[in-house]
């Protein structure tokens, strides 16, 4: 089991990764022609999100161990893929790492956004699987996995919570406020992905 400094980190880590007050905007605008069930599509995204990171959390070594990748050579990949995800939020800007622009317009003509795009892959994404993958493998206790699953459900409640008051949000903060946001965030998740490749490449490379 590691400290509580860890877990913190952890939790920092994923709500920067997962961004539920970013991805308010795109909440409004997808759910734009069916307000009646935002309540309903917000209790879904949350949900789909929490069995994603669930599921990355319990079958995350499993993943790997079938193609024959090691935890190091994830952690390096992750890493890499965080940063990169850092860098585009420190230019307060959403990637095509998490959306496309031809994923948008399939959401504004889809009747059912929660799951694809919302909960996948602009929440529970690339960035946010890989990094609870490599979270998940920092301590063999299975104690260690239920604990990162509480963070998991945890980040989900915080999705809910935000798109459930999405209205309310989009009239009191400013978008140079999300924007401030976005660019802590993204430098927070800048020093953990250093960490994840430094980490990395000190064991697959023990003479650095």
């Amino acid at each position: 089991m590691l400290d509580w400094n860890d877990y913190f980190r952890m939790i920092t880590g994923l709500i920067a990764i997962v961004g539920p007050v970013g991805t308010v905007p795109l909440f409004l605008n997808f759910t734009e022609n069916v307000q009646s069930q935002r309540k309903r599509i917000a209790r879904t995204s949350a949900f789909a999100v929490a069995c994603i990171l669930t599921i990355s959390v319990l079958a995350g070594s499993r993943i790997l161990s079938l193609f024959n990748i090691s935890i190091d050579s994830f952690r390096v990949a992750g890493g890499l893929l965080m940063l990169t995800l850092s860098f585009e939020m420190l230019n307060a800007k959403t990637g095509r790492i998490k959306h496309t622009p031809e994923e948008d317009q399939e959401a504004l003509n889809s009747s059912s956004v929660a799951v694809v795009p919302l909960a996948l892959p602009l929440l529970a994404g690339p960035g946010a699987i890989s990094t609870v993958i490599v979270f998940s493998q920092q301590s063999a206790l299975f104690t260690h996995k239920l604990a990162l699953i509480g963070i998991c459900w945890l980040i989900s409640l915080l999705v809910w919570i935000c798109f459930h008051l999405a209205p309310q949000i989009s009239k009191r903060v400013s978008q140079t406020s999300l924007n401030i946001s976005s660019r802590v965030m993204g430098l927070i998740l800048g020093a953990i992905a250093v960490e994840f490749i430094v980490g990395g490449l000190q064991n697959l490379l023990p003479g650095l």
